[in-house]
């Protein structure tokens, strides 16, 4: 379901624009459709108070809960079933945030996530993203986005704009704390600036070689590290928030002294963070995870050299959640997952 698709409902049933934005609002806030100083009896139209039940139980089976998985870290990857019966991963962060997914499946095949190795399977609805959120809300506070599971933002365009301009409004979600992650499709360079929401970026990089990173992306759009960096830079200063450089830290991959030097060759100077998250170790894939005083050394030593670096655990290490790892367990279980052409 999209967004769009629910307003176009509520109007045809007697919603006016402020009697549609209630309705978003307390369905994306988590909060009874009954909540609220005047009494929707009172408010809304009769034709839509009768219907209201049914459209906020269609909107609650969007996204349920299908198991829990909490971390040490005080995150919990959370296994979520689709009204179509797809699972999708949605992982409670500390600090009150939420990743969401925006895909099922994923088709630019990032060697190293479980989740590219299925495929693109279905575009994920915007009201589904939304419900994500609803769900995530219904257990802890939440006061940020991220855009950072299964799937790539940018091959679900419409649904992530859709659902980023509804979190970022009604939602009540800043939005510097709307994080939209890609690969790097020039399209998304062209889109977000032109929203009345303009979410914070975050660019997969992983490696400063063109010829490594055509490797392990493999079919992600072909810009350059130093045409995605430049692209990155010029959003960063529209929008005055740093872009976020993702790296995911492969053990004798792209740790070298090469590409420490390249690091600081490309990101000297910019108004970036360097996100360095150790490889969450999946059985079958061709990678290891360095360990923490590794890590840290090479984050210590960007520091020294002038680049911003924030090394981060990669939640759900300890209960082997990484990105698709749970949807890929449940479907390897024998359970039932619907394929459903992409859209």
């Amino acid at each position: 379901m999209r967004i769009h698709d629910l307003r176009e409902r509520l109007r045809a049933l007697g919603a006016r624009p402020k009697h549609e934005l209630r309705v978003l609002r307390l369905w994306s806030q988590a909060l009874p459709q009954t909540s609220g100083r005047r009494q929707v009896e009172h408010f809304l139209p009769a034709t839509l108070v009768a219907e209201l039940p049914a459209i906020a139980q269609e909107l609650a089976a969007l996204a349920t809960l299908e198991s829990t998985h909490p971390g040490e870290d005080g995150s919990a990857r959370l296994l979520v079933k689709l009204a179509d019966g797809q699972l999708a991963e949605t992982v409670l962060l500390p600090r009150d945030g939420v990743c969401v997914s925006s895909q099922i499946g994923c088709a630019v095949g990032c060697t190293f996530c479980m989740t590219g190795t299925t495929g693109l399977i279905r575009q994920v609805g915007s009201a589904e993203i939304v419900a994500q959120v609803a769900l995530a809300r219904t257990l802890r506070p939440v006061k940020k986005v991220v855009f950072m599971g299964m799937g790539e933002p940018a091959h679900n365009l419409d649904n992530v704009l859709e659902a980023i301009d509804l979190l970022g409004t009604v939602g009540n979600i800043g939005h510097k704390n709307l994080v939209f992650s890609t690969v790097g499709d020039p399209r998304v360079f062209d889109a977000l600036p032109q929203g009345r929401v303009k979410p914070a970026l975050a660019l997969s990089l992983h490696t400063t070689r063109a010829d490594l990173r055509a490797q392990l992306l493999p079919r992600a759009p072909r810009l350059s590290p130093e045409e995605l960096v430049a692209a990155g830079e010029a959003y960063a200063r529209a929008t005055g928030y740093p872009i976020q450089y993702q790296w995911t830290l492969l053990d004798g991959i792209n740790d070298s002294e090469e590409e420490l030097d390249g690091i600081v060759r490309l990101l000297g100077g910019k108004f970036a963070i360097l996100n360095m998250i150790p490889y969450n170790t999946v059985e079958g894939m061709p990678y290891q995870r360095p360990s923490w005083e590794k890590a840290a050394a090479i984050a210590r030593r960007l520091h020294q050299r002038g680049i911003l670096t924030k090394l981060r655990q990669s939640a759900g290490q300890d209960v082997d959640g990484g990105c698709g790892q749970l949807r890929a367990r449940a479907e390897g279980s024998g359970r039932k997952v619907i394929a459903v052409r992409a859209a």
